[in-house]
């Protein structure tokens, strides 16, 4: 029996009941975990900004329904103790972030706040309440420090990152592994740092990222401009990297410190594809004479190759990705025709979850 072929399902019986306290519940990967929790039955309390654009998923999939939605600024340490407090959790999943590359050269400081400062705060007020047992600290693929070279990077490469966002994930890492060390150990909270590669779905509405601006040039029937059709990205459903942090969360809190450390969960090496392959893809999809063109100008520095080395997740934690790059395009197209059809898309997004936890691994 093969890994790729069986991978490991998250639990739901575990999840049934457990407190979770959820950071960047409003943003978009956030929406979809809230989402995938609520399916199985955990009580899940949100803090995070209010949602981030205008449509959100959050809004949209009527996310807030089957949760407790606190608006609450993690640059406020005050107000994260507060909710901690309150709520007692017993697992943490920090997602919250300021994720965008461009807008963090804009934005430098408020960046570094939300990411290093933030990811702080939370860290320092889960480890007084005293209920605790695992926290998952979302990080990014962008962590690593990026040599352009054409191999994976593993979890024990160096950190760094060349723009204000993937070096203050950079940052978020090593706060991270001095807390661990630290406070964490000692008061039995295990907690470990989850990477993902660049995460596509149904409901992302974010400005400067790829799949959301071609989808909004495809709905206003305009040629969707591309500003760097060679950089290839390890492109993966969201789906696959919140299986991998729900597995992770269950492992922490089942079998403590063993795996309290940094992992990556990134796509199959063939499904790192350019920038070009996905427009492409997706226009053929689409139909309707969607086209793409070269968006002119400078552009701030991005990096041009990067995938991550998921030996470790496959190995340890059985955990692999199911879907195919060709597969998470055709459930995004379903789900953004859906919507514009005026579909309930709650239901539809409980049923893509669905589909994706029956969904053993395409070939």
């Amino acid at each position: 029996m093969s890994h790729a072929r069986f991978p490991a399902q998250t639990d739901p019986a575990f999840w049934s009941g457990k407190r979770v306290l959820l950071t960047g519940h409003t943003g978009f990967k956030g929406s979809w975990l809230s989402l995938w929790l609520q399916s199985m039955g955990a009580q899940v309390r949100g803090v995070a900004l209010a949602p981030p654009t205008q449509p959100s998923l959050f809004e949209v999939a009527g996310v807030a329904q089957g949760m407790e939605h606190h608006v609450v600024d993690i640059r406020d340490f005050a107000a994260v103790q507060a909710q901690m407090t309150d709520f007692r959790p017993e697992i943490v999943i920090h997602m919250a972030a300021q994720p965008l590359v461009r807008l963090s050269y804009q934005q430098p400081i408020q960046t570094y706040a939300t990411n290093v400062m933030g990811t702080v705060h939370v860290l320092e007020a889960a480890r007084h309440v005293g209920t605790v047992k695992a926290i998952v600290n979302i990080t990014t693929d962008k962590c690593y420090e990026n040599r352009e070279w054409v191999w994976g990077y593993r979890e024990d490469e160096p950190m760094g990152g060349h723009d204000p966002y993937s070096n203050s994930k950079g940052c978020a890492e090593l706060v991270s592994s001095a807390y661990r060390k630290s406070f964490l150990t000692d008061a039995g909270i295990a907690m470990a740092t989850a990477r993902a590669g660049n995460v596509i779905g149904g409901g992302d509405w974010a400005a400067d990222r790829l799949l959301p601006d071609i989808l909004r040039a495809l709905e206003k029937r305009d040629p969707v401009l591309i500003r760097n059709p060679h950089a290839i990205r390890p492109w993966q459903h969201v789906l696959e990297p919140l299986s991998g942090y729900l597995l992770l969360a269950e492992r922490l809190y089942t079998q403590g410190q063993a795996d309290a450390e940094g992992w990556n969960f990134g796509p199959r090496d063939e499904d790192a594809r350019p920038v070009q392959w996905i427009v492409e893809h997706l226009c053929e999809r689409w139909g309707d004479g969607a086209r793409w063109t070269l968006q002119p100008g400078n552009h701030p520095h991005e990096a041009h190759f990067l995938k991550l080395d998921i030996s470790k997740a496959r190995q340890r934690l059985n955990w692999a990705p199911r879907w195919s790059l060709e597969t998470a395009l055709s459930r995004i197209t379903d789900w953004h025709q859906s919507w514009l059809d005026g579909q309930d898309m709650r239901a539809f997004c409980l049923n893509q979850i669905s589909l994706y936890c029956d969904h053993r691994a395409d070939a």
